[in-house]
């Protein structure tokens, strides 16, 4: 049986000398192998939960389908050290598998090969439509104060990120976690295009570091702000401003930081 949780026992070691045998729940990791129409194109080290919204939120987040009904089906199956998700696209974007696998094999030891290679890790973005509604910073701050009561395994094991849709209230609409973050990211993604939710009608709320990674998903599933708890990366910022993303990060009850944009 798939489980996001598991218990172990530990020895619980006080300064004065105190030890004494606890049990306590560990979020579970386990490699997750993702073959598409037969074609073995990656494993995610990942919390095996909601993993109808990975994969959805995975292809679209590869580029490898640009609309849910372009994945017709997402099929897990238990192995001895981890989980198979077999998916099978839909025919009109087969290809880009294909396309995707040979960059991501091909020999990076002459200058050309290396050239292409970067040139697909750094791919243009599309730029942000602007919100049906400008998102106040209060909504900002009451997402902040919500969230951590919306983070079950979070709450339970201490070692999961979580990525969020908050509404223009700050109410928090759609949530899930992982041990990974961007594979949490995915799963929002994913539960987002299945549920048809809009993301101009809110923002993403992020418990983990900003990387670029998190905000080229954001870009590509069409989500104009992005609030990070935590730092974000100088790769993350450029980006962003490529895309016409708001970010705004190490978001704390007292105070957070918006990223300047060009006309700003």
């Amino acid at each position: 049986m798939i489980v996001s949780a598991t218990p172990a026992p530990f020895h619980r070691i006080t300064p004065d000398g105190e030890i004494r045998s606890i049990e306590r729940a560990l979020a579970v990791e386990i490699p997750v192998a993702i073959e598409l129409d037969g074609i073995g194109y990656a494993v995610m080290m990942a919390t095996p939960d909601a993993l109808d919204d990975f994969a959805l939120g995975f292809c679209l987040s590869e580029r490898l389908v640009d609309r849910t009904d372009q994945l017709l089906a997402v099929e897990p199956h238990e192995a001895e050290r981890g989980i198979l998700l077999r998916l099978s696209l839909a025919t009109d974007v087969r290809g880009r598998v294909m396309e995707r696998v040979r960059h991501r094999v091909s020999d990076s030891s002459c200058g050309l090969c290396g050239i292409e290679n970067l040139e697909q890790a750094l791919r243009p973005l599309p730029m942000i439509v602007s919100p049906e509604e400008a998102i106040d910073n209060t909504a900002i701050f009451a997402a902040l104060d919500a969230v951590r009561a919306v983070q079950p395994l979070g709450r339970e094991t201490g070692a999961a990120h979580a990525a969020a849709f908050c509404g223009l209230d700050g109410a928090i609409r759609l949530i899930r976690e992982d041990v990974g973050r961007h594979n949490a990211f995915d799963k929002l993604v994913g539960a987002m295009a299945r549920a048809g939710e809009n993301w101009g009608r809110g923002f993403a709320l992020t418990t983990a570091r900003l990387s670029y990674e998190l905000v080229e998903k954001a870009a590509l599933a069409g989500c104009h702000t992005i609030v990070a708890i935590s730092a974000p990366t100088s790769l993350a910022i450029e980006r962003a401003g490529e895309a016409g993303l708001r970010v705004v990060a190490l978001a704390r009850p007292d105070a957070m930081l918006e990223a300047a944009r060009p006309n700003d």
